[in-house]
């Protein structure tokens, strides 16, 4: 890491919460992997990171002194218990993760989200359009391009208002960016309060058919013939809403960010488009927006270190995603990657299920992008704002067309 001297003592004082984290995260990650693999922290009552592919990984498959009732690390302790926790499949353990999760596979199978290929397109499209009709050669593709894919597209899944992205936005930054900031809301403008009317209005008018959205199938669904309870429904929504949508943008920014500044792999795609998939999962490898948490549910030793019962852990895939020891040329991006089991979706039982519905939108946001602006740059690096907390991608991302 450059200039370490003049920056805090990560090893014993890191705050992923900070400007300074979400500028230098990579870097920061790669001197823990080789100086101190699991770091500790006071933040939030103590909180650790490891940083190492298999430390990563074998936390992410541990059930049994890892609980998933908390994966967003913050100054208030979770407050549904497990084993379904307040965003059910995602803080639920086994059994009933099991059970959570297979409520909601069907509507993110294959089949339903190739679906939503044409609209997706054409929204993107749309944006595109909208960009180069602003004046000037310079636009924000954050701003004006990746937040709104996800947003427009889980909306229509859900049945949500199309006109209400702003408000998911301003839900994300509370509850991923400044953790505990959600809990300083007015009660009336918390996301629980959001969803408990969305859901009140869904219950009163149901769909049926084709014309149900994923709400109305949370409403209808049951386990073992009981309806699930408004809780359940309202922490699985709360879960599609900020999952489906901050991980995605933050992955799409990410990628425009890197290929504003490697023009050799843009001219590489446009050479040769059939290696798109492979620099879609290249891109989630490197630039994997995720960083997951658990709590501990036993005192333990963590590669010798040790971790007691109540104690935060971090799990930064894209940290994982960047070991030496667990990828070849884990510092390089190589667009045309054949072996890439990377952790960008999770690793364990809690493997990101709507990992195809965030294939699909990398794609065609970067299919579209680079088709309809195929020289770009950016515009000025230093204006390039990176999200704090958890999910790190580009929020101010200004571009030069060329």
């Amino acid at each position: 890491m450059t200039d370490m001297q003049s920056r805090p003592d990560y090893a014993r004082d890191f705050d992923h919460t900070t400007e300074e984290w979400a500028n230098h995260a990579p870097e920061i990650w790669d001197e823990y992997r080789q100086s101190c693999p699991v770091a500790k922290s006071d933040i939030f009552g103590g909180t650790w990171l490891p940083t190492r592919h298999v430390d990563v990984s074998a936390i992410a498959h541990d059930t049994e002194n890892y609980t998933s009732q908390g994966v967003i690390v913050g100054p208030v302790p979770p407050d549904v218990d497990a084993p379904m926790g307040p965003a059910p499949p995602i803080t639920s353990d086994p059994p009933f993760h099991g059970i959570a999760r297979r409520l909601l596979l069907p509507p993110f199978a294959p089949k339903p989200i190739n679906a939503l290929e044409p609209y997706t397109r054409q929204y993107c499209n749309d944006l595109i359009d909208t960009l180069l009709a602003s004046e000037g050669d310079e636009v924000d593709a954050a701003v004006g391009y990746a937040q709104h894919i996800p947003v427009r597209i889980i909306a229509k899944m859900l049945g949500l208002p199309e006109e209400d992205g702003e408000i998911f936005r301003k839900f994300i930054h509370a509850i991923i960016e400044t953790p505990g900031a959600d809990e300083e809301l007015p009660p009336d403008e918390t996301l629980d309060a959001y969803l408990d009317n969305q859901i009140a209005q869904h219950r009163a008018n149901p769909k049926t058919g084709d014309d149900a959205d994923l709400i109305d199938y949370l409403v209808a669904a049951d386990i073992e013939g009981m309806p699930l309870s408004d809780e359940h429904v309202r922490g699985s929504i709360a879960l599609l809403l900020i999952a489906g949508i901050d991980t995605t943008w933050s992955a799409i920014g990410a990628s425009i960010w890197h290929f504003a500044q490697n023009p050799d792999h843009r001219r590489q795609v446009a050479e040769d488009p059939s290696i798109m998939p492979f620099a879609v999962e290249e891109m989630l490898r490197y630039y994997a927006p995720v960083t997951m948490a658990r709590i501990a549910a036993t005192d333990h030793e963590l590669g010798g270190c040790p971790v007691q019962k109540g104690d935060w852990l971090l799990l930064p895939f894209p940290a994982a995603n960047r070991d030496p020891e667990a990828f070849e040329h884990a510092d390089q991006v190589i667009l045309d990657r054949k072996a890439n089991r990377h952790g960008a979706f999770g690793l364990g039982i809690h493997r990101c299920l709507g990992s195809n519905l965030a294939r699909l939108e990398l794609s065609i946001a970067l299919e579209t992008w680079l088709d309809r602006i195929p020289e770009f740059e950016l515009a000025d690096p230093e204006r390039v704002r990176w999200s704090k907390g958890q999910i790190r991608g580009p929020r101010e991302l200004p571009i030069r067309i060329l």
